[in-house]
């Protein structure tokens, strides 16, 4: 779908305050500048909200390169050379209009959630189980506001055969809102609780405000066990002909669905629930799935391997390993009281008899009176069985003249104060619930409490990889793509959850070193196109089973593919041209041989055609890489005369995607830049993504004469404090790092290492680092200490000190 500024301008009925180009196109909406990655292409919002108003970033904006805005407020036009500015009285209701119009260009079957609890994971959930037999567009993890439904329903594209969009409400009116940019065919109704409450005059009003999503809809999932919403359910089949009700009971893991119809009366089935689920909300949400497939009319008793692997969502219920052998659940994403008490069943379930501590914040929008409020949730915590409480905020310490005489509790004014004196409550050997309304950042707590004493680990920060990954999309022409090399498993980093991470934001390609590769990100349900860079023949049956794309760089590789897929296979294949680097390619000469092939074989279909820039990050080749570019396009344009087709062009690596734009043609290639390490000229805006640590497992007094490790190799020479840590060359950290060569960080001073590297351990000086501890930890590379400085001491690259860290070291991902 191609939406020019003018097509905008009339869908909005909006004015012009700036008209520079209204034959532009706009693929992306924005209200954040934070999120600016396309700007060339995007169209900035400028949303007014309580707190922010957009029209104080639209100098800003235009400044990263985004040249379309909509405003309700008069502008300074001369501020914004070059730029189409438009006019409309409500910058969000324009955004809707914008998506709805979207939305309706669509006749692919829709999705619509709403409900107090469990929306975002009966969306992720029904992904999981759905996403193999539909190309689905989604909501973004839990955009369900007036602003996240239409970001979200703006995705759509004609290849999605399916969506699925969570909508969520806070006040009356706002419903009707959504259900015009959603318009779903299927709608689910999870449960009724009492978030946002107080926008509400009861809860019957704020059901009736959440049934208006399903106005358009011809078919509505609920529990028949809700009394409520089953009522609301029977009023609104009623209401119109070819409305139909799929509600859902669940008796000892039988659940039975009964799907009634305003016209064709009722019909029943049943399915048994694997015994997987430990909690209610987990049940609750599983079978608001299986009810949503009988919806789609599949047949659930299909999909029950698939639901047996259900993986679980991370923004809710997160059950993590904590310090001093704690358990701790993170709930730190909402809060109210059927959340609470969820949260708590699960709680009691994995604390299995020992000891409950509960770390629990204000319940804010309850829309109740304190008092019988916090009585009630006293009661629950006692039903619970909860040992310790450490209440947060000014409302909660109301609690205390509900619990019990000798309750363990303590108060705190907010987040801050609490992590100020953390080392007070002395966790140890229990599970400690995280529960907090999302104002309280009650995520800084789980992020203390969760155990960080792993011997030796690699810390994956997403985010600075996520920044990354838009500090190059900006620099990228408009319509250019983008493909991500993840090989040897992700640099190191890990190549399937990078590759999940990556395929969440939209990137364009993977690319691989070898089949199995590929075939593991398969499996861990990637379904981006993925290139293979090293194909055997070996390989040919599983690239076509999980339809992985091989690079072609010979005559003699293209004839076995030939002879493989036969005249009753199609292939997707990348042919790569040596223009220069002289390892792997198609020469000028081979061009009458290969074109004679393509042209005799259809069945292969070229989907790019490649070539790599052999020194696109050192200036003083300038001249051999304009050469190279030269090369790749007199031989690319026979090809393309042959094949009566353009494939994709792809020759800029990470070096040159910002030293040489010229060249990005349809795609670039972006690899270890993904990972902050570039040496094009952009190393200044990267940010590090993995931080490599150990821990300094005993520290000992060491005397003049004394000496450290294999063959005395570290004499000491002062009164020294030497600490042992945990990793060695085994782990990826070489021999040649040893005798003082590299030092690592521990409290953010250097130690240099004295002696050998052993194959587990290493010995540092840390005799001025008074303050080292065993059991501190220690940085070997990361933000405070490059991974360049590793590589120099190493005599190699930082690529080689990437994908030298061994299997056994433990991969941590986070992201803030």
């Amino acid at each position: 779908m191609v939406y020019t500024i003018e097509k905008i301008r009339q869908i909005l009925e909006a004015g012009w305050l700036q008209q520079a180009r209204p034959e532009a196109a706009a693929e992306h909406l924005l209200f954040d500048t934070r999120l600016v990655v396309s700007p060339a292409t995007s169209i900035f919002f400028a949303l007014v909200g309580e707190r922010q108003d957009g029209h104080q970033y639209l100098v800003h904006a235009y400044a990263m390169g985004v040249r379309h805005f909509v405003v309700s407020k008069p502008v300074d036009t001369a501020a914004f050379p070059g730029a189409n500015v438009l006019r409309v009285g409500d910058t969000l209701a324009a955004m809707q209009t914008l998506a709805a119009r979207h939305r309706a260009q669509f006749a692919l079957p829709v999705i619509g959630i709403t409900g107090s609890n469990g929306k975002t994971v009966v969306k992720e959930w029904l992904h999981q189980l759905l996403h193999r037999k539909f190309n689905i567009v989604r909501s973004p993890k839990s955009y369900n506001s007036q602003i996240g439904v239409p970001l979200s329903v703006w995705q759509i594209r004609p290849e999605h055969t399916l969506g699925i969009f969570e909508a969520g409400i806070s006040k009356p009116g706002e419903m009707e809102r959504l259900e015009r940019i959603i318009r779903p065919d299927i709608g689910i109704i999870t449960n009724l609780g009492p978030a946002h409450r107080e926008g509400f005059p009861s809860d019957e009003v704020k059901l009736a405000e959440k049934m208006r999503l399903f106005e358009h809809a011809n078919t509505l999932v609920f529990c028949a066990a809700h009394e409520m919403i089953a009522r609301a359910a029977q009023t609104w089949v009623k209401a119109k002909p070819g409305r139909r009700l799929i509600a859902w009971s669940l008796e000892i893991q039988s659940l039975k669905f009964e799907v009634r119809s305003s016209d064709a009366g009722l019909q029943t089935s049943n399915f048994k629930l694997p015994t997987i689920f430990p909690d209610p909300a987990s049940i609750e949400n599983a079978c608001h799935c299986m009810a949503a497939i009988v919806a789609l009319g599949l047949d659930p008793a299909s999909f029950r391997r698939q639901l047996k692997r259900l993986e679980p969502v991370e923004m809710r219920l997160e059950l993590k390993a904590g310090i001093n052998r704690c358990m701790v659940i993170n709930d730190s994403y909402s809060n109210d009281l059927a959340s609470l008490r969820i949260a708590l069943q699960f709680a009691r379930q994995q604390a299995h008899g020992g000891r409950l501590t509960l770390i629990l914040s204000d319940f804010l929008q309850t829309g109740q009176d304190k008092r019988p409020f916090y009585k009630t949730v006293a009661r629950t915590l006692q039903e619970q069985q909860v040992g310790r409480l450490i209440g947060i905020g000014s409302d909660i310490p109301v609690i205390q003249a509900h619990l019990p005489t000798g309750f363990d509790t303590t108060f705190y004014a907010d987040t801050h104060d609490f992590l100020h004196h953390l080392q007070r409550h002395d966790f140890h050997d229990e599970l400690v619930l995280v529960k907090g309304a999302r104002a309280f950042a009650f995520e800084r707590i789980a992020r203390r409490l969760e155990q960080k004493a792993h011997k030796t680990v690699l810390e994956v920060n997403l985010s600075a990889l996520l920044h990354n990954l838009n500090t190059y999309r900006r620099l990228l022409a408009p319509g250019a793509r983008m493909m991500v090399m993840v090989k040897a498993s992700g640099y190191g980093s890990g190549s399937a959850e990078v590759a999940k991470l990556l395929e969440f934001h939209k990137v364009d390609y993977l690319g691989v070193a070898y089949a199995d590769e590929g075939i593991e990100l398969r499996h861990a349900g990637v379904t981006l196109p993925i290139l293979v860079l090293n194909p055997e023949p070996a390989s040919f049956d599983a690239l076509y089973r999980y339809r992985l794309e091989p690079e072609v760089y010979s005559l003699a590789l293209l004839e076995q593919l030939i002879q493989f897929a036969g005249k009753d296979k199609d292939l997707s294949v990348h042919l790569k041209l040596d223009t220069g680097m002289h390892r792997l390619g198609f020469e000028a000469n081979d061009m009458p041989a290969l074109t004679a092939q393509l042209q005799k074989h259809p069945n292969i279909r070229v989907k790019s055609v490649f070539s790599h820039l052999s020194a696109s990050d050192a200036p003083g080749h300038d001249a051999f890489t304009h050469q190279q570019a030269a090369a790749f396009s007199a031989m690319y344009e026979p090809i393309t005369e042959a094949l009566g087709y353009r494939p994709l062009r792809h020759l800029a690596n990470t070096g040159g995607i910002a030293r040489f734009p010229q060249y990005h043609f349809e795609m670039v290639r972006l690899g270890i830049g993904l990972y902050g390490i570039d040496s094009g000229g952009l190393q200044d805006q990267l940010q590090a993504v993995n931080t490599l640590k150990a821990t300094i497992s005993q520290i000992r007094e060491l005397q003049p004469g004394e000496t450290v490790g294999y063959n005395r190799n570290g004499p000491v020479m002062r009164p020294s404090r030497i600490a042992t840590i945990s990793i060695g060359y085994a782990d990826g950290f070489l021999r040649l790092a040893g005798n003082g060569r590299y030092s690592v960080l521990v409290h953010r001073q250097k130690a240099p290492t004295i002696g050998n590297v052993c194959m587990d351990m290493t010995m540092i000086d840390v005799t001025g680092i008074p303050e080292a501890r065993e059991g501190d930890e220690v940085v070997i590379f990361g933000e405070n200490l490059p991974v360049q400085e590793l590589a120099a001491c190493l005599q190699t690259i930082p690529y080689e000190v990437f994908t030298n860290i061994a299997e056994r070291v433990k991969r941590v991902y986070w992201q803030e």
